[in-house]
């Protein structure tokens, strides 16, 4: 059975970088680099920008320790920029191995004095090895991307949970996880639901996603969308984003769910919606978007045509089954072209699987645009700012509170010059009311 394995790029020890902190990045000779990507990206982020101004001007995270596990990329780099600004100490680490850009890690630390543990692909054991770096500097408030940050404070680093005020959560995968912690009563810290926030999920996940995806397999694989068929694994806001995308560009596409809710609305919006073993006879491009495990497993791989490609758009890399993948293949081609590695099953046929299964819009392109995450990355930075300034919270998933969605999405309808109407004190006094009728 082929097993083979990908070699990994040497991974240095941490450093001092002057100050006494230590950190752990590629290499500090890229951070001029990585200073002008992320204030590039800083003028597409109007939002998180005037929320700086006011950090810095009234430092409300102030006597704060943050440490993040978020894609070390330089959006979030802007994110972190603001954190630091209102006055808390930021540690950062890296929440997926292919998603670190090393030139932001390295500007990071060099540039901005935040240190940070991420390296564009550091193993499994350097991967762990950066969250507890994080962990052991003991943070007050948490910010995750996935939940792997927080799970090993509830495990290894269990003794010190009592001095983390609350951890915010940016993914769908991360809530729920957090929320089947609650249910089973382990959680020990409060947690706010940052991916729920309409600030995040209906525009990050559904437009950000949508764009992001297909730009990673198109980077990746150079392929037509238009004329392929598309099949999408699960209709939440990614998979709508994403099957709305590829739409726009041509695709047939295909939408496999187990939501019966979410298979009408798929079904309703003009998409072909089947069951997976069905679509893997004909799809050419295949998403999977669940947040769930073994969404595309032996039971479909035989039956795919000879060249299809594989790739996941899910945050953690177990929704194709790659670990049956690596074991039952033939042989393995590693690499055929960047970020694709060529699998030939028993029947003879090759299928393609993109940036080794892992979040395609990050491993094989630049993720989201800072257009979009400048939303996300403000409802982080006030939803830290509400944990830091309230009263302790309790020990469950908490909503982001509307007030900070409402003042983020009017901030970004300003800056997109657009103007809305007002309600009439007659239209409000109406809708608190219940007398008026027909």
């Amino acid at each position: 059975m082929a097993t083979t394995a990908r070699k990994l790029k040497a991974i240095p020890k941490s450093r001092a970088n002057g100050s006494g902190r230590d950190f752990d990045v590629h290499d500090l000779g890229l951070a001029e680099a990585g200073r002008k990507r992320i204030e590039w990206a800083d003028k597409q982020m109007p939002v998180l920008r005037r929320l700086r101004e006011r950090f810095a001007k009234e430092l409300p995270l102030k006597g704060q320790r943050l440490g993040a596990c978020l894609h070390i990329t330089c959006e979030t780099a802007n994110l972190l920029r603001t954190l630091k600004a209102g006055g808390a100490e930021v540690l950062a680490c890296a929440s997926n191995p292919l998603s670190t850009q090393d030139d932001v890690a390295a500007a990071l630390v060099d540039q901005y004095g935040i240190p940070t543990f991420a390296i564009h692909g550091e193993n499994r054991d350097t991967y762990y090895g950066h969250l507890r770096a994080v962990l052991e500097r003991r943070p007050t408030i948490t910010m995750d991307d996935g939940a792997d940050l927080v799970s090993l404070l509830h495990t290894e680093f269990a003794s010190h949970a009592g001095g983390v005020k609350a951890s915010m959560e940016e993914t769908t995968t991360g809530v729920i996880r957090l929320r089947a912690m609650a249910k089973d009563g382990a959680l020990k810290i409060p947690v706010v639901a940052v991916n729920d926030a309409q600030t995040k999920h209906l525009f990050d996940n559904r437009y950000g996603t949508g764009q992001s995806t297909l730009d990673g397999i198109i980077r990746a694989t150079g392929v037509l969308i238009a004329g392929s068929v598309v099949v999408v694994a699960g209709y939440g806001y990614c998979g709508r984003g994403i099957a709305s995308r590829a739409r726009g560009l041509g695709a047939d596409v295909i939408v496999t769910e187990v939501d019966a809710i979410r298979a009408l609305e798929a079904a309703m919006d003009g998409f072909r919606v089947m069951k997976m073993v069905e679509a893997a006879k004909v799809g050419d491009i295949f998403i999977t978007a669940t947040g769930d495990k073994h969404v595309l497993t032996s039971a479909h791989f035989g039956l795919m045509k000879d060249g299809a490609f594989l790739s996941n758009s899910g945050h953690f890399d177990i929704e194709i089954d790659v670990a049956y993948l690596n074991d039952a293949a033939k042989k393995i081609d590693r690499d055929v072209t960047r970020n694709i590695d060529a699998y030939h099953l028993s029947n003879g046929r090759i299928v393609y699987l993109l940036g080794e299964g892992r979040l395609v819009n990050l491993a094989c392109a630049e993720g989201h645009p800072a257009q979009v995450m400048d939303m996300s990355f403000a409802t982080q930075a006030m939803a830290s700012e509400w944990v830091a300034k309230g009263a302790q919270l309790a020990v469950k998933v908490h909503e982001v509170p509307v007030e900070i969605e409402e003042e983020i999405a009017g901030v970004k309808l300003a800056a997109m010059s657009l103007k809305i109407d007002t309600l009439t004190a007659e239209q409000r006094k109406y809708l608190a009311s219940w007398e008026s009728g027909t």
